[in-house]
């Protein structure tokens, strides 16, 4: 059965993607491999085939199950956002810290924040993995440090909105323990004790955190920052997610009050500081990544560090430029996130593609910054920063994770080429979103797990009502 040539969310066994516009495979791929299309088996979620130009899929046409028309369409892989906050898409946009930095912006928004409640949290939740998906977003990290009484059970919350949309999240089960009695940036009723925190964090990994090909909830481990964590928590988070094989995250090297504290605090600069905790390896990623020097960028390579790039957020706050291309040359996996939605003031992954190619070519150039790299760092290189090589690619065997985008609205109008055209031209939002094989977004409004369209009106009046009593107070 088809909709407007889409498939229903019904079963089938064999869908092909056939005669799309262009198929991003990354960066000095040959398009050929995936003229003529894509074929998934909606079974396992899995891609089985790419059809060559001239072919056909093995056995021919009558082999396939569905044949879609994609030749309106860009395909990529599905996008993956390596850093966010879901909570914060309750205080967009908000005049006391439209203007601020980021210490005065945090310093003025940890007291609202402190007031949020489960059902903030989840409609919180619910607005931005649905505008990620809308935006072609297939895989979201989302860094969730905040458990003021009462939320408990914050990252439970997220596991059963990610379910319920039917996306893949990385949940990373955050931390503040320094408090400004301490010395700290966050203020006392933020923050918890170091049991705590890691008795909820083993918890949370045994009972939520899924392995393998195909998974669709990760866990990881996330104390905040430096200067909202003590050492000893950043040792012992990187100690139990040895033991227990998960990813770490925190912010690094974001601005240059950070380094600025770890100087005075601890005596040595951001890497020297990850180093001296055990997190200078594989098992990190690190957001934003502004402001590391030659050498720091070179440890991070040779430790196979990953770093999230944030463009946006970093334009917001006015931290800075990161030197993403270094990081990459120098063997960094580097990818792409949106950052909060109060930094960010949106979840829109393919919006941030054009910022990140924007600003790093006002840094390394026109030629060294192209749309095919960008692209890959939305997709392969994010997925290297999760720790996954299941999705981020469009490949035999893997995880059938697409974006699919139209190029036929005016914006688009005199545009020659896709593939440059879905980056410079502005799109703003996927036509159709496919993860694991199923349809999470059709005409570009998200589709939940249940196959019932995403009541986004409704969404809204709740979600708005909440940012009003959050800010309140």
């Amino acid at each position: 059965m088809t909709q407007n040539g889409i498939p229903s969310n019904e079963a089938v066994a064999r869908l092909w993607l056939r005669d799309p516009l262009a198929v991003h495979l990354g960066a000095g791929a040959d398009p050929d491999i995936a003229a003529r299309g894509i074929v998934i088996d909606r079974t396992s979620g899995t891609i089985v085939e790419l059809i060559p130009a001239g072919g056909e899929p093995r056995g021919g046409a009558e082999s396939v199950s569905e044949i879609v028309d994609a030749s309106e369409h860009v395909i990529t892989p599905g996008l993956i956002n390596t850093h966010h906050h879901f909570y914060q898409t309750l205080t967009r946009a908000w005049a006391p810290v439209a203007d601020l930095p980021l210490f005065g912006w945090l310093q003025n928004l940890y007291p609202v924040w402190a007031r949020l409640t489960p059902r903030a949290l989840e409609l919180a939740t619910t607005v931005a993995m649905a505008e990620l998906l809308e935006s072609g977003c297939t895989t979201a990290a989302d860094h969730h440090y905040l458990f003021p009484t009462g939320m408990d059970e914050a990252i439970d919350i997220e596991v059963e909105v990610v379910r319920a949309l039917g996306m893949r999240a990385m949940l990373t089960r955050g931390s503040m323990s320094l408090g400004e009695k301490d010395g700290g940036l966050p203020p006392q009723q933020t923050v918890q004790n170091a049991e705590v925190i890691l008795t909820d964090s083993r918890r949370l990994v045994e009972t939520h955190h899924e392995r393998g090909p195909g998974a669709q909830i990760q866990i990881a481990f996330a104390p905040c920052s430096p200067f909202s964590v003590t050492t000893e928590l950043m040792r012992q988070s990187a100690v139990l997610a040895d033991e227990l094989d998960v990813r770490l995250h925190t912010h690094l090297a974001e601005t240059i009050d950070e380094e600025d504290f770890c100087r005075e605090r601890f005596g040595m600069r951001t890497v020297d500081y990850l180093e001296s905790v055990g997190w200078l390896g594989d098992r990190a990623w690190l957001a934003h990544g502004v402001h590391f020097d030659d050498e720091e960028i070179r440890r991070l390579g040779a430790a196979g560090a990953s770093v999230a790039h944030c463009p946006t957020s970093n334009m917001r706050l006015a931290s800075g430029i990161a030197r993403a291309v270094e990081l990459e040359d120098a063997g960094v996996s580097v990818g792409l996130g949106v950052d909060g939605s109060a930094s960010n003031d949106a979840s829109n992954l393919i919006r941030e593609v054009r910022q990140a190619l924007y600003i790093q070519r006002l840094r390394y150039g026109a030629e060294a910054v192209t749309c095919d790299r960008v692209l890959d760092w939305a997709t392969k290189g994010s997925a290297a920063a999760l720790g996954r090589d299941d999705i981020g690619t469009i490949d035999v065997g893997k995880q059938a994770d697409l974006a699919m985008f139209r190029l036929d609205g005016l914006e688009f109008s005199g545009a020659h080429d896709p593939i440059p055209a879905l980056v410079l031209c502005g799109a703003e939002r996927a036509d159709r979103v496919m993860v694991g094989g199923q349809w999470r977004v059709r005409d570009g409004r998200a589709i939940g797990a249940d196959g019932a369209e995403l009541d986004k009106e409704a969404l809204i009046a709740a979600h708005q009502e909440e940012a009003r009593r959050l800010v309140a107070g």
